[in-house]
């Protein structure tokens, strides 16, 4: 399997969804023509930033265009789906460039692998986590009054080629949520692996962690896969 890990350290949004476009376009067309590609997952993190996927709604943004620069943030209207989410410093996104194919993955099974990578990078600091039925991404508590989100997810996909991803808050400034109605819940907060350990997590070790799950969850699919390419 021809899988990179690629880290584009601390980079702005626009550069990183520019750049990310571009890898996707590459391997979309690669994958058409049956020319050989390469799988990616891309790991960063960005200046405080909001986005809103196709399907979000701009009432769940609380701040006007003044408000929003005098806390030193912008918003990014994105072909992802879901809804308004939060990036920033502290929190590690994470953008896998894939095609579902090689890993006989439906989008539904991919969003899936992508919870369960994020729930095993939870458990190995001993916090317990999972998925909330109808609201995608991992959450603590989900069906308690305490309910809280720990990680996004927002995909974008074509022709079984993936982009966008994962944000899982691990040293996060949780401050920045209290602007938005994080993936348009009004009743759910939100939290992030130092809060809930106490302690300021090594964003390294994270990165290493959640890259040891996604492709060791990757392998275990293709493996499964009959047919696919070398």
């Amino acid at each position: 399997m021809k899988l990179e890990i690629s880290d584009w350290g601390k980079i702005t949004y626009p550069e990183a969804w520019k750049k990310q476009t571009e890898w996707f376009d590459t391997l979309v067309q690669a994958k058409l023509a049956d020319k050989e590609y390469v799988n990616s997952i891309v790991l960063c993190e960005h200046p405080p930033v909001y986005t809103l996927g196709r399907s979000g709604k701009e009432n769940n943004m609380l701040l006007n265009a003044e408000q929003l620069h005098k806390i030193g943030a912008e918003l990014f209207h994105i072909d992802r789906g879901g809804d308004i989410t939060y990036h920033g410093p502290g929190q590690l996104v994470c953008y896998p460039i894939l095609n579902l194919e090689e890993f006989s993955l439906g989008l539904k099974e991919y969003v899936h692998l992508l919870e369960e990578a994020v729930i095993r990078v939870c458990a190995s600091y001993n916090i317990v986590s999972g998925r909330l039925e109808k609201a995608t991404g991992v959450w603590l508590d989900g069906n308690t009054a305490n309910a809280r989100k720990i990680c996004a997810i927002g995909v974008k996909s074509s022709h079984y080629v993936t982009m966008h991803g994962l944000a899982l808050n691990v040293n996060t400034d949780l401050c920045y949520f209290s602007h938005i109605n994080p993936c348009g819940f009004i009743d759910k907060g939100v939290t992030s692996l130092q809060k809930e350990s106490g302690y300021e997590i090594p964003m390294p070790e994270v990165k290493s962690r959640l890259c040891d799950e996604l492709t060791g969850l990757l392998r275990k699919r293709q493996s499964l896969t009959p047919h696919h390419r070398r």
